[in-house]
C-alpha cells in the first residue's frame, strides 16, 4: 500500500474538516469518514438525487496509521458481512435471518477498535440486498462472493480514529452535475442487480462443497474452517 493516498469523498456539502463526532454510527463499518480512491465513484455517491453535489479532494499520509484491509488473504467476505450486520439496520421476517445474523456477528466479527483506517467493500443498496439474500438462506456463499464483484463498485477507505482525522488534508473540491451523475449511480446499481438476477441468484448449479448460511450454522463452521477456505477465493 502506498504511504500517501489521494482520497475523494462524495457529498452534498463541501467538507473541509471531516469530523468523527459527526459520523453516522449506522454506516457499513460504524462511525467513520468514508472515502474512495476512484473519483468517478465519488461523483456518483455525491448525487443521491438529481441535485448537484461535491467531490471533496484529500491527501493523507498513512505511513504511521494502523490500516485494517479486509481484502487481505487473512480475511474473507464473512468478516465484511459481520461488520455490516453489526452496524447497519437490518430488518427481516425470515426466521433463519436473526439466527444467522447473531451467528455471523459472533463468529466472524473483526475487531476494528485498534484501526485508524479500514478498507473494504462498500454496501450500496444492491450489495446490501445481496448480503440479505445470503442471511435469508436464499443464496450460497460462493454466489455471495461472486455478487460482490458485480458493478465494479470497488473498495472504500474509511477513517476511523482521531489520529486518522488529524492526518487528512483537504485540498479542494469539484462541483458534480447531478443530472449527469445521478443517472450513472442509478444505472450502476441497476446493472449490478440485473446481472445478479440473471447469472448470480438464479444459478442452477451449486457445487457439493458450497455452503448456505444454514449449513454454516448447523456445521458450527467458524472463521478458520477449511470448508470456508475452499469456497472463497
Amino acid at each position: 500500500m502506498k504511504s500517501k493516498l489521494t482520497l475523494y469523498h462524495g457529498s452534498r456539502e463541501i467538507v473541509e474538516m471531516p469530523s468523527l463526532s459527526k459520523s453516522n454510527p449506522q454506516n457499513d463499518y460504524g462511525k467513520g469518514f468514508y472515502c474512495t480512491e476512484n473519483i468517478e465513484l465519488a461523483k456518483e455517491w455525491a448525487c443521491v438525487t438529481a441535485d448537484d453535489g461535491y467531490v471533496n479532494l484529500y491527501e493523507i499520509d498513512v505511513s504511521s496509521l494502523a490500516v485494517l484491509n479486509l481484502s487481505e488473504d487473512k480475511y474473507n467476505i464473512l468478516n465484511w458481512l459481520a461488520l455490516l450486520l453489526k452496524n447497519r439496520a437490518f430488518v427481516t421476517s425470515v426466521p433463519i435471518a436473526q439466527e444467522a445474523k447473531a451467528y455471523i456477528v459472533a463468529h466472524f466479527s473483526v475487531d476494528t477498535s485498534g484501526a485508524d483506517i479500514v478498507i473494504g467493500y462498500r454496501a450500496d443498496d444492491s450489495y446490501f440486498s445481496f448480503a440479505k439474500d445470503f442471511v435469508n438462506n436464499t443464496i450460497s456463499l460462493s454466489q455471495l462472493t461472486r455478487a460482490m464483484f458485480l458493478g465494479n463498485l470497488g473498495e472504500q477507505i474509511v477513517l476511523m480514529s482521531d489520529k486518522a482525522f488529524a492526518a487528512i488534508v483537504h485540498t479542494g473540491y469539484k462541483v458534480v452535475d447531478g443530472k449527469v451523475y445521478n443517472p450513472k449511480r442509478v444505472l450502476r446499481d441497476r446493472q449490478a442487480r440485473d446481472e445478479y438476477l440473471s447469472s448470480g441468484r438464479k444459478a442452477t448449479s451449486i457445487s457439493s462443497d458450497d455452503l448456505f448460511i444454514a449449513d454454516i450454522i448447523r456445521g458450527g463452521i467458524k472463521n478458520d474452517d477449511a470448508r470456508i477456505q475452499r469456497i472463497i477465493p
